[in-house]
């Protein structure tokens, strides 16, 4: 099964917060397949002293590290636009993860501007989908 890249698109709203029209301004994507696609070696195995015990090493998690990236990426882009001003107000809608990722990569000028977080994936969705999503959240 192949896994579906990190996709993040980047939304802004040309009204308000109760009937939003979200419009692209960049899109982001960074390709993460399953561990074991990443993954150059089988996991290692050290012996444990003079004995012939020998113990596993865990192997490096490419696939969480690539998820990381991803977050640190976009806290980035995220911290440039709010220096220069491009932004009041933000919403953040991601998966669970990456939200919880982002959350402890983003500079507190970022931070400062969050109104919302909204803990779910939208991948396919439709942006007049996200549009009533965002809403609905706003309004709650």
């Amino acid at each position: 099964m192949r896994r579906q890249p990190h996709y993040g698109i980047f939304l802004v709203n040309q009204t308000d917060g109760e009937d939003p029209y979200l419009e692209v301004f960049r899109e982001e994507e960074q390709e993460n397949p399953p561990n074991r696609d990443q993954a150059a070696n089988r996991r290692g195995r050290f012996n444990d002293g003079p004995s012939v015990h020998r113990s596993a090493v865990q192997d490096t998690d490419w696939h969480q590290l690539a998820k990381e990236r991803f977050a640190s990426d976009l806290a980035d882009i995220l911290y440039r636009r709010a220096h220069r001003g491009e932004f009041d107000r933000l919403v953040v809608v991601a998966p669970p993860q990456i939200l919880g990722e982002l959350r402890s990569e983003v500079h507190k000028e970022v931070a400062d501007k969050i109104v919302a977080e909204i803990p779910k994936t939208l991948t396919n969705h439709p942006i007049d989908e996200i549009e009533k999503l965002v809403a609905g959240e706003m309004a709650a």
